[in-house]
């Protein structure tokens, strides 16, 4: 399997970078067109971007990536958009967790490769919505499989933005099934869901982990209609809505939602956790983390 999939890894890992120069070009005209309203006097903001580095327990090179970041825009307050493919063995905890899932041979052989795209977007004005997308895909000497999706995550909620999201992504995936999008809609809104508030931490999206149908093509083509979905489902809802007024109370409102955001990135989410427990550079795990919140 290592030479079978030596160039799909490649080519992956390419894909996702090539999303990622999308985003990011797309994301700095929005703040281009920002003109007007309170953060019109604050320069267009630029992604500072940075190299992330990996490195194994034996102080080798495992890999790395970019981390690009833009914080204080007109549109944006905070928006990070990360690539980067990692490699090596996966230490013990990562061993045991990957066999919990059901990754064969993780004992005899805990060599690893990931690669993948991951943002998260936190807005200025409240009545834009925050959102996070990632894909990715990860290989063993024992399995490979894609993972991702994206989620709207609003703090003041408007239905037709929902439905926006919700319909971009259901068109992108009707090539792949009609069952799909109900599938990947369904485990979003169990995935994303905070048990210790009883709430879902947003409006939901599509969502998909350990996807291997045996196919790597087709499972490839999905993981790309998945990242191709992202901008015409976002963007124009960050349009319609960055001109909205708000108010202080509105902005409280942000803050607060934001609390619930970061407390699921921190005890939930399992790319944090991966991300952490192999070593990868701290600062870009964190990177979804908003730059500022509130607890009441």
């Amino acid at each position: 399997m290592t030479e079978i999939l030596e160039q799909e890894r490649q080519t992956a890992a390419a894909w996702f970078e090539t999303l990622r120069n999308e985003i990011v070009a797309s994301f700095e005209a929005l703040e281009e067109r920002q003109t007007t309203g309170p953060t019109a006097g604050l320069p267009a903001g630029r992604f500072e971007v940075t190299k992330t580095t990996r490195t194994s327990e034996d102080g080798s090179d495992a890999g790395g990536g970019l981390m690009s970041v833009m914080r204080g825009g007109r549109v944006f307050e905070k928006v990070g958009v990360n690539i980067s493919t990692v490699y090596g063995q996966l230490g013990a905890a990562a061993q045991k967790a990957m066999a919990a899932r059901g990754v064969p041979g993780m004992d005899s052989d805990p060599r690893f490769w990931a690669s993948g795209i991951s943002l998260v977007a936190h807005m200025q004005n409240p009545h834009a919505p925050a959102v996070h997308m990632n894909t990715r895909m990860f290989w063993t000497p024992h399995a490979w499989w894609f993972g991702g999706g994206s989620d709207l995550n609003p703090c003041i909620e408007y239905a037709e933005d929902t439905a926006h999201f919700h319909d971009v992504q259901r068109d992108h995936l009707a090539a792949h099934g009609d069952d799909l999008y109900p599938k990947l809609k369904a485990w979003a809104d169990e995935y994303f869901f905070i048990p210790h508030r009883n709430r879902a931490r947003g409006v939901g999206g599509i969502f998909m982990d350990d996807r291997n149908s045996g196919d790597w093509a087709a499972d490839f083509a999905l993981t790309q209609d998945i990242g191709r979905a992202f901008l015409p489902a976002f963007v124009p809802l960050v349009d319609k809505r960055r001109d909205t007024p708000w108010t202080e109370a509105d902005k409280d409102t942000q803050l607060v939602h934001r609390g619930l955001y970061a407390e699921y990135n921190l005890v939930y989410d399992r790319g944090t956790k991966f991300g952490l427990a192999t070593g990868h550079d701290a600062n870009a795990v964190l990177m979804s983390l908003p730059p500022m919140a509130k607890w009441i």
